[in-house]
């Protein structure tokens, strides 16, 4: 059964800094694109980044410029390190596999406020 476990969010002030950690067990996770997700309060769940087994990334506009993607396979974990937050990022943000499939983890939340 595919599972993932996301962790690492948490309060910082605008500009900071967080790195979010997920680990999948996903069994073909080498060869596997992942992906980062955000869902704020009443608005739909939507991409973040991804980055394909051999490593190209791809990134929201909202995130370009601030937001790192990166996958260790032997670990079966992606991170997501989000620099220069701001309030607008505010959301829980989930990872899965690219395209997404229906399983999903309890997410982890991130707030950017003063």
């Amino acid at each position: 059964q595919v599972q993932f476990v996301e962790s690492g969010g948490g309060l910082v002030q605008p500009g900071g800094s967080l790195r979010l950690f997920c680990t999948a067990t996903v069994s073909i996770f080498s060869s596997s694109a992942m992906a980062w997700y955000r869902q704020a309060p009443g608005k739909q769940r939507d991409l973040v980044a991804l980055i394909t087994s051999s490593n190209s990334t791809n990134y929201a506009n909202s995130a370009k410029g601030r937001f790192t993607i990166s996958r260790d396979n032997a670990k079966k974990t992606v991170y997501l390190q989000m620099n220069s937050l701001k309030p607008e990022d505010t959301a829980v943000y989930y990872c899965n596999s690219y395209p997404r499939t229906i399983y999903w983890g309890q997410g982890t939340q991130v707030t950017v406020s003063s």
